[in-house]
């Protein structure tokens, strides 16, 4: 299963894709939408501290790119 974002008006065909990782996803959900502190997060997300803020830096950077450069962006499982 695959979910994709991106730019409306432009075919699919035409667009960069750039993939976040269903864990880079619920990294950005906890921090953003839960407003959960790392330390909280990385709880939830059972690991630790230094890997959930890596997690979030990806995701970070990843949804920029999409947004800056007019990517879409592909939600998928790791083992995909």
């Amino acid at each position: 299963m695959a979910t994709y974002f991106k730019p409306q008006g432009i075919p699919m065909r035409e667009l960069e894709i750039v993939e976040l990782t269903i864990e880079e996803m619920e990294a950005y959900r906890l921090k953003y939408i839960l407003d959960l502190e790392q330390i909280q997060a990385a709880e939830k997300m059972q690991t630790s501290q230094s890997t959930y803020q890596r997690i979030l830096s990806a995701a970070h950077k990843k949804i920029a790119d999409a947004l800056i450069n007019g990517k879409a962006i592909k939600i998928i499982n790791r083992q995909d």
